[in-house]
């Protein structure tokens, strides 16, 4: 079954608000098993509304429109829907007589404009919700289901869980489940990633293959639908095998697992700790091993040496007069492996720009000491300052990975 997500909203196009309802059902249709191909965006007028919603009836068994079915005049969802259907209006007394209880057991008085949620195209059904005062509506227009529920984030989530979602998969006539394990991969490029996995690509359909860069990291999500969430993950399993034979070290985690939660994990395996020394990133390695909760277990300090003369004094850096090199960054590495005693020192420097320092902007150097040997590595980043340093630090969090795993890497 495919569903389409319609939300309506002017303030949801100028940015003022996210919409995160949009997100939330597309979740939801995809834990049942529903596919979307299509959600829409549209401001509060009639006839774009009415549009947007006549698109989606043509190309979708079922539709959810989330907003504009309040009382005020720019509420227009439920004249669209009309509009869209060639539907009259109706009225519902019984919902105008709940309404002016609603208000009157909380000693207000009901402005008139609240009557127009007793308003539904001819043969809707209300849909009751108690979070609020805007009933949701469903009818069913030629074959497709269509719904109207709250832009409130919390009716909008009763109704999808009360209603929508139970009348779905009552018409679909079975619940499937979409599962997705997600591949998280780092050291290579998107390009390069779709390159080796081109003919799983291409041949698999359930599971399918996609591919979502963020970051940095790259991250393979292999999805399959099936009866249940065991059948689709026996579904998954041979592809993900051949995935991880052809990737191979590239890829660190699963599903929600971050990076400092992979080193973290490593680094007791071995009973190591790990500190920091940083230049240009001033800090954010740190910052980012410092987030998680516990990290005391795991991280031992850190030490922001940005002048050349704290590299030489509290690092131990020999020459100072170039530090943009691999030679720096291991001697930092280890400097600041032996200053704090601890068994991993992971380092940072190079040019962030917007001006160059020694080498062109965007280019870093990353050191790694374990008791097993030291390394360093140069790489180039493309972007302004923010960018590079960013990218800097995620860097160093895998290239310490490497160096605690014993695989190190190849330059």
């Amino acid at each position: 079954m495919i569903v389409e997500v319609v939300a309506v909203g002017t303030e949801l196009l100028l940015g003022q608000i996210a919409n995160t309802n949009a997100a939330t059902i597309g979740a939801a249709l995809a834990e049942k098993g529903f596919d979307a191909h299509f959600h829409q965006v549209v401001g509060d007028n009639l006839n774009r509304v009415a549009s947007a919603i006549s698109a989606a009836i043509d190309r979708s068994d079922a539709v959810i429109i989330t907003g504009g079915i309040g009382p005020t005049q720019d509420d227009l969802t439920r004249e669209a829907l009309c509009l869209a259907t060639g539907l009259e209006m109706d009225y519902s007394e019984e919902y105008a007589q709940h309404l002016r209880e609603w208000w009157s057991q909380r000693g207000r008085e009901m402005p008139d404009s609240n009557l127009r949620q007793a308003q539904h195209p001819v043969g809707a059904t209300l849909l009751d919700n108690p979070r609020g005062t805007a009933p949701g509506l469903s009818i069913d227009h030629g074959g497709t289901l269509i719904f109207c529920v709250p832009g409130v984030p919390e009716e909008m989530q009763y109704l999808l869980s009360a209603e929508v979602l139970p009348a779905l998969i009552a018409r679909d006539g079975s619940e499937h489940v979409l599962v997705s394990r997600i591949l998280r991969t780092w050291g290579r490029s998107e390009s390069d990633i779709a390159e080796v996995l081109d003919d799983l690509y291409q041949e698999s359909t359930n599971p399918s293959v996609a591919f979502l860069a963020s970051a940095g990291e790259i991250k393979v999500r292999l999805s399959a639908k099936a009866a249940s969430s065991s059948a689709a993950e026996s579904l998954i399993a041979p592809v993900e095998a051949q995935v991880r034979e052809r990737l191979g070290s590239s890829i660190f985690g699963v599903d929600d697992e971050t990076i400092e939660v992979v080193l973290f994990r490593l680094l007791e395996e071995r009973g190591w700790r790990i500190g920091t020394a940083e230049s240009m990133t001033g800090g954010m390695v740190g910052a980012r091993l410092t987030d998680l909760a516990g990290s005391s277990r795991y991280y031992v300090g850190g030490v922001v040496a940005y002048e050349a003369r704290l590299k030489q004094s509290l690092l131990g850096v020999v020459d100072v007069k170039q530090v943009v090199n691999e030679e720096t960054a291991t001697a930092m590495a280890e400097g600041v492996r032996e200053l704090l005693g601890m068994e991993v020192g992971v380092s940072v420097t190079g040019s962030a720009g917007p001006e160059p320092m020694e080498k062109p902007v965007g280019t870093i150097v990353v050191g790694v000491a374990t008791p097993e040997g030291s390394m360093a590595r140069e790489l180039r980043m493309v972007g302004d300052r923010e960018r590079v340093r960013t990218y800097a630090t995620t860097t160093a969090l895998h290239l310490a990975r490497l160096g605690v795993s014993g695989v190190w890497w190849s330059n």
